[in-house]
């Protein structure tokens, strides 16, 4: 009598591979998954809920901590928002600076992905170097910021603080160090057979599923789709600014990463820009009279599109507040990636939607 070699196999929420808690309910035939059931909700923290308690100032500072990698783009597209249910317009200077601020976070975002799929692989040199490059944007952060990780620099009507001559020639230095070590980070990325042998032909997600699935981001991209809401729907200053949409068709995890890394390329030209172009002038633009009202807004976050919807009425505290995050799309797409692949490529092929917990569990 023959043993059956189909079964059903456990993975998370809680698991060495995984850097956060998510549960995953794999159909295996031996080593191969021919089936993916994946269950979230392990960390929901009720932040819709707490945005109702607070004003629409507070809330600047609480949508900052919905996620740590992409901190400044969810206080960034909150406090667009706010602007348009206001009527608010911010001053071009402040444009400027928040397009800044929010690239400088990608390319410290991107860098982290690409070190943590170094890790995982097991090429413990690659990440530490990686890891190296992207403490000097880290470096950037603090001394033009004052913070490693939450900015703290969007306020409802402009940006807190102003930058100094100073500070965009020192950002201009650093982008001088970073530039020429991604490029020799992407080449080993892009030929290294040891990178090439676990990534290259792994987590297909051909580009049919990924319009199906509604991927965004580097997840779309890297599956040929040029969607970017920094061209698709201008905001800011980016209408005023050159840059590319980055997409490749290869479809898979080394693809995925690829797209990051040749968008840290963009994201460079974009803060170089920012750094000369910045027009003079003040930076925040006053508060306008609160009124029953709604607006939305949306931007292009270093994992994809992030859509902010609120509903004001006659207090300064919202009447309702929703974010839409882009690993809540990207999940999904697991579920094709990881079919015929192996129980030992899950940890590699979830890291390479560049997942968020924190903020899908919000």
């Amino acid at each position: 009598m023959s043993t059956p070699t189909t079964f059903s196999m456990p993975l998370g929420p809680v698991h060495v591979a995984l850097e956060e808690p998510v549960y995953f309910h794999l159909t295996v035939d031996g080593e191969t998954i021919r089936k993916v059931e994946l269950t979230s909700g392990h960390v929901h923290r009720g932040m819709e809920a707490l945005a109702s308690q607070r004003n629409l100032i507070q809330n600047t500072t609480l949508t900052e901590r919905v996620c740590s990698l992409c901190s400044n783009s969810h206080s960034f597209t909150y406090c667009m928002a706010v602007e348009n249910v206001l009527g608010i317009v911010i001053p071009p200077r402040a444009r400027y600076l928040r397009v800044m601020a929010e690239e400088i976070k990608r390319v410290a975002s991107h860098l982290f992905n690409t070190a943590i799929q170094a890790h995982i692989i097991g090429y413990k040199s690659l990440f530490m170097h990686v890891m190296e490059v992207r403490e000097m944007m880290q470096d950037v952060k603090e001394t033009v910021y004052g913070n490693r990780m939450n900015l703290a620099s969007n306020c409802i009507g402009g940006v807190k603080c102003d930058v100094e001559a100073r500070h965009f020639d020192y950002i201009q230095s650093m982008l001088d160090k970073v530039a020429p070590a991604v490029d020799e980070i992407r080449d080993i990325y892009d030929h290294d057979p040891m990178i090439l042998g676990r990534t290259r032909g792994l987590g297909l997600l051909p580009q049919a599923d990924a319009v199906r699935l509604g991927v965004v981001g580097p997840v779309a991209r890297g599956s040929g789709i040029t969607h970017d809401a920094r061209k698709d729907s201008p905001y800011a200053a980016y209408p005023e600014l050159d840059f590319r949409v980055i997409s490749r068709d290869g479809c898979c995890v080394n693809t995925r990463a690829l797209v990051r890394l040749d968008e840290i390329f963009e994201s460079i030209g974009l803060i170089r820009q920012c750094c000369e172009n910045s027009p003079d002038g003040p930076v925040t633009a006053p508060m306008n009279r609160i009124h029953p009202a709604e607006a939305c807004a949306r931007s292009e976050a270093p994992r994809g599109e992030v859509f902010y919807y609120i509903r004001t009425n006659d207090t300064d505290m919202p009447a309702r507040l929703k974010w839409r995050v882009p690993s809540y799309m990207n999940w999904e797409a697991l579920g094709v990636m990881m079919r015929d692949c192996t129980v030992a490529d899950v940890a590699l092929i979830t890291n390479s939607i560049d997942p968020c917990v924190s903020c899908t569990e919000r």
